[in-house]
């Protein structure tokens, strides 16, 4: 256990969030996302029993989002729905961007298919619990300046 740190950010997943460089992605993704099939070699961290936005949060705690990209979080559309549209566990994820000190419209919506090719840049996978369907989410690290 470290002082000020999340306890359910594990030092497996507290050194790959540390080796990412700025630009690099995170996606954070539900218990039904083909996380190995579309990994292709990158670290998959699982965190079962644990909801997109518990993660997320726990993410977001020592991972800066990036200022000099227009949308540094993404989060998989719900197929078909009106533009928009976002789940309880979607409006979770804006929610946190948020408090951030982002606005809700630097938080894209993606379509399923071009979700999983935005996943092709990702540097880490972190697969939750999250029972919600398209409960996936993809953030963007920033700069921290000393």
């Amino acid at each position: 256990m470290l002082k000020g740190i999340d306890p359910i950010l594990t030092p497996e997943l507290l050194m790959h969030l540390s080796a990412m460089g700025h630009g690099e992605w995170v996606a954070v993704v539900d218990a039904n996302f083909t996380a190995d099939f579309l990994s292709h070699g990158k670290p998959v961290v699982r965190l079962p029993g644990l909801s997109l936005e518990r993660v997320s949060q726990a993410v977001l705690s020592v991972f800066p989002l990036a200022v000099d990209v227009a949308q540094p979080a993404a989060y998989m559309q719900v197929s078909g729905s009106a533009e928009g549209h976002r789940t309880p566990a979607q409006a979770a994820v804006v929610h946190l961007v948020e408090r951030e000190g982002f606005q809700a419209s630097q938080v894209e919506a993606v379509e399923r298919f071009a979700f999983y090719e935005k996943i092709q840049a990702a540097s880490l996978i972190v697969q939750t619990g999250e029972g919600t369907a398209f409960g996936n989410a993809m953030f963007c690290k920033g700069v921290i300046v000393l």
